[in-house]
């Protein structure tokens, strides 16, 4: 089969489309044979070696590509309940991995798959796994029935499912991301919208004088926007470097995500009842990863590049 790797960690560039054996599924395991991958800006953080600088991942001689993925179950191993033949979304959460989702097929954990949204084409359902948990950890962490949610990068993969899941939990939410974006975030759910050109600060006490309850910080903003937060809030980050300084008594959390395959069914019966949605800005051949990759690069996809075998 072919798959995407990258041994130089040079960039876009220096990916690599190998011939690779076929994986067979182990106990507990299933093979997808991919219909759609998609590309997030961890997968860029591995083909340019900084997950290795940072210490997110150990060096190693070849590293796999690729966390989402949507396809058939073509092979399952023992003690795996999963038919061949049922279409799913996963998410291949280990990023020390040779081979991963951005190839022909893919084996993963049982545990890290569940069936795809019904009625959903693959492509679409692709670019749910990564963006959609992270952002249902969050909203979950905070345990919130009513109150108001700050949501930032609000028109990024997290960011946009942050808005619809807390608007799905009942919450006001007040959402910023730049002002081309304000009618796509609206469409979400958005209660409130904040210019990313405006001062963030003032624009949310306007709207909520003491503080917004949570702070979803998809666009890493940190100290800057939890000032937004109310005394004893709580605020939620993404990155794997040190937690912002809890101010004011409020609670942190750092969402490092993890493969759960309960929390995608969760998703793919939101997803299939039209409570979250799904954005492809773009398809790419896997044999042009390279030029998806860049273009992930320059910045400014409004949702994912999905990448086909």
């Amino acid at each position: 089969m072919r798959a995407l790797v990258a041994r130089r960690l040079e960039g876009p560039d220096s990916l690599e489309l190998i011939e690779a054996p076929l994986p067979e599924p182990g106990h507990g395991q299933v093979r997808i044979k991919v219909a759609g991958a998609a590309i997030n800006p961890i997968d860029l953080i591995v083909a340019t070696g900084v997950a290795v600088q940072v210490g997110l991942t150990a060096p190693r001689e070849q590293f796999g590509i690729g966390w989402d993925v949507a396809g058939v179950v073509d092979a399952s191993g023992p003690g795996a309940d999963l038919a061949v033949g049922t279409a799913v979304i996963g998410l291949a959460d280990r990023l020390g991995r040779p081979l991963k989702t951005h190839a022909e097929y893919v084996v993963l954990d049982v545990t890290a798959v569940t069936p795809a949204p019904k009625d959903m084409e693959l492509v679409h359902a692709a670019t749910i796994p990564l963006n959609a948990l992270t952002a249902l950890r969050a909203i979950t962490l905070f345990q919130l029935s009513a109150g108001t949610v700050l949501v930032t990068g609000a028109a990024g993969g997290v960011g946009g499912y942050a808005v619809e899941l807390a608007k799905h939990s009942g919450l006001t939410v007040i959402a910023t991301a730049g002002e081309q974006d304000e009618e796509y975030v609206r469409s979400l759910g958005a209660d409130h919208f904040v210019s990313r050109a405006e001062d963030l600060i003032t624009a949310v006490h306007a709207i909520a004088p003491a503080g917004v309850d949570a702070l979803v910080d998809a666009a890493d903003l940190e100290i800057a926007a939890q000032e937004a937060v109310r005394s004893g809030g709580q605020h939620a980050h993404f990155h794997s470097g040190p937690t912002p300084p809890p101010m004011r008594g409020i609670t942190m959390h750092q969402i490092l995500i993890q493969a759960d395959g309960a929390e995608l069914a969760r998703l793919a019966e939101l997803a299939a009842a039209g409570v979250i949605s799904t954005r492809v800005a773009g398809t790419y051949p896997l044999a042009d990863a390279a030029t998806a990759y860049k273009r992930l690069a320059k910045g400014g996809v409004r949702g994912r590049l999905v990448l086909i075998p």
